[in-house]
């Protein structure tokens, strides 16, 4: 809150509404939604209007319903939130937003989310519901189950990914699915690690959950998830059958392996890991390596085949 600038923020030092707003609904971690795109992308359809307009929706419907989810998870964790270093300066807990009002927001953002999802499909909107509802049982119970709360974490990630394939009625090949349930893990398990870090004496406080964890063990978890996940990659790029027969996608598997090793080292030497988002958006060589991909993918998949 600090690092805000000055007119920004009322005499007393409290953010305006509408900014409060804006924090509450965690705009940085739209990146996550990213993931609708891949249906797009990996379909061959990334230059077509009508499927990448569609697309587009998707991911406008996803921001909405997960920023919902964020406001309903803040609300179930207030408490919780309160003890936390990082977290108690989010607008619920510091109290800058009132539950009423974030209630509120809720609802209408639930709204518009549901009603776009709609428009798009009705296949669309039962992965909606579905996201909807693993969100919700997360926030109010799977994450206080351990192991089951990181698996949960990544099915919201798989979820993601499902519908952006089902917003243009294209399959998509399970390998990504694999990677990305993999992928998630990861992400999820070097979160845990970082909270544990953190927090150390007072983690079981801030989450129950932290209290069936040890460094040790999530250590040995990261381990075995990374191992997997580089296997899995490095298999899917040359198997799928959506890809090149010329196994270029196999190019890819580099920026792969780098950003991985980045993740750990950020994680392991730099003491960060508890925001993903934020890493990718701060971290410049994760961030150069991410669009690398990006960028490199879309050259085999449309240029090389």
């Amino acid at each position: 809150m600090s690092t805000l600038p000055k007119q920004l923020l009322a005499p007393d030092g409290r953010r305006p509404l509408w900014l409060a707003l804006l924090v509450a609904l965690r705009p940085k971690q739209w990146t996550k939604n990213g993931l609708v795109f891949f249906g797009l992308i990996f379909a061959h359809r990334l230059t077509e209007f009508d499927p990448s307009f569609r697309t587009l929706l998707a991911f406008a419907a996803f921001c909405l319903l997960s920023s919902a989810t964020y406001i309903v998870n803040d609300l179930a964790d207030l408490k919780r939130d309160r003890l936390h270093p990082i977290k108690r300066k989010r607008p619920i807990a510091s109290g800058e937003l009132s539950r009423t009002v974030a209630g509120a927001t809720a609802i209408l953002l639930l709204a518009a989310a549901l009603s776009l999802s709609a428009a798009l499909s009705l296949i669309f909107l039962g992965v909606s519901l579905l996201y909807l509802g693993l969100s919700i049982s997360y926030s109010l119970w799977l994450k206080h189950l351990v192991i089951l709360d990181v698996l949960a974490i990544a099915a919201g990630f798989v979820l993601r990914a499902v519908a952006g394939a089902v917003a243009i009625s294209v399959p998509i090949s399970p390998w990504l699915y694999v990677c990305t349930v993999l992928g998630a893990l990861f992400i999820a398990l070097c979160k845990r690690r970082h909270e544990l870090l953190l927090l150390q004496n007072t983690a079981a406080e801030h989450r129950r959950i932290l209290q069936d964890y040890s460094l040790p063990l999530l250590d040995q978890m990261i381990s075995v998830v990374t191992s997997a996940t580089l296997i899995a990659y490095s298999l899917y790029t040359f198997s799928a059958e959506n890809l090149p027969k010329n196994s270029a996608m196999m190019l890819t598997i580099p920026f792969v392996l780098y950003g991985i090793l980045r993740y750990l080292y950020l994680i392991h030497v730099k003491g960060s890991g508890g925001s993903p988002e934020e890493l990718l958006l701060t971290d410049r060589p994760l961030l150069i390596t991410v669009l690398g991909w990006g960028a490199t993918s879309v050259a085999i998949l449309y240029f090389a085949g």
